[in-house]
């Protein structure tokens, strides 16, 4: 029989990444979203990746703990896959109870209903370099100190910590993806780089003139979420739980990044820029810079996309659909 994964937050970016990777291994998928989930809405990104028709999906509030274990029960999952979170960094200083809600405790009904419905179950929390926030470390990996500087990132290390205590107080074949940046067409445009490559393809297009940031001297850790969803998929693959950095190892500057688009189109970046000082967070992490040395050496991972692909892929997409 084909194993039975179970993903959260499936419609967003990296459900829908990891959907196709174990439909293509031979999984049965299985789906979690918001309890407002809309077939042909809500599932335009497993669309986009030619598999909505192929994931069962279920709107399921994590805050609700019996109807919670009720379906975990029922579907008996071999591994599960926690990614549901709120997860911009900007919207959960503007909600920060709402943003920490389903990140925090979500996590955790769903660590006890598993524990409890399938013990034997591999499960998979996507934590965040938000954890790390300002670190001591030029590189951040598995054993840094943790120091978060945003709601988000304070919710995701309380989602970390209940994963390593089921693993150790219960026995879970429980494991922690320390995820650095990563991006996709799929990506939403709140977040910085699909804002930067949208609107390089509006400006291209003629149907914009401007692109409007706030601290562009930050520098991050920016991958595909298509490499990264794998990592998660092979963390679940060993026999021994455990927690690994999943990064590229290149930081970026976001000025750089949105050179990389602009460059691309032939555009000049500084006739367009401009910077809003409302756009800046009360609490910025400058660095982010993950370490993957271990998710090489145990796992055999690595980062297989570029940046500069990555930018490009994004351009052309959004391209093609304003174009469109």
């Amino acid at each position: 029989m084909a194993k039975r994964a179970l993903i959260t937050g499936v419609t967003g970016q990296d459900g829908a990444y990891l959907s196709r990777l174990l439909l293509d291994e031979g999984y049965d998928v299985f789906g979690f979203a918001s309890p407002a989930f809309d077939k042909g809405r809500s599932d335009d990104r497993l669309a986009f990746l030619g598999v909505a028709d192929r994931v069962r999906v279920t709107g399921v509030d994590l805050l609700d703990p019996a109807p919670l274990l009720a379906l975990v029960q029922a579907i008996s999952p071999d591994e599960v896959y926690n990614l549901a979170a709120q997860s911009s960094v900007a919207m959960s200083w503007r909600e920060p109870r709402a943003a920490g809600q389903v990140t925090s405790v979500g996590a955790a009904n769903l660590l006890e209903a598993v524990s409890r419905a399938a013990p034997n179950a591999r499960f998979c929390q996507a934590s965040s370099s938000e954890i790390c926030g300002r670190a001591a470390r030029a590189a951040q990996d598995e054993t840094t100190a943790p120091h978060p500087r945003s709601p988000y990132g304070a919710a995701k290390l309380f989602s970390h910590w209940m994963t390593a205590a089921y693993r150790e107080s219960f026995g879970l074949h429980a494991s922690a993806a320390i995820l650095f940046n990563h991006e996709s067409p799929l990506r939403g445009l709140a977040f910085v780089t699909r804002k930067v490559t949208d609107a390089a393809a509006r400006i291209k297009l003629g149907l914009g003139s401007e692109i409007r940031l706030g601290n562009i001297d930050a520098r991050r850790d920016w991958g595909h979420a298509r490499d990264h969803v794998r990592a998660l998929w092979m963390m679940l693959q060993q026999d021994v739980a455990d927690d690994y950095v999943v990064a590229t190892g290149r930081t970026t500057s976001v000025r750089a990044m949105c050179q990389i688009a602009f460059d691309y189109l032939g555009l000049s970046l500084d006739d367009h820029l401009v910077i809003d000082p409302a756009l800046w967070r009360p609490a910025d992490v400058e660095v982010l810079r993950g370490d993957p040395a271990k998710a090489g050496r145990v796992l055999g991972w690595r980062a297989e996309t570029s940046l500069e692909d990555l930018i490009h892929e994004m351009v052309d997409a959004d391209l093609a659909r304003l174009g469109g």
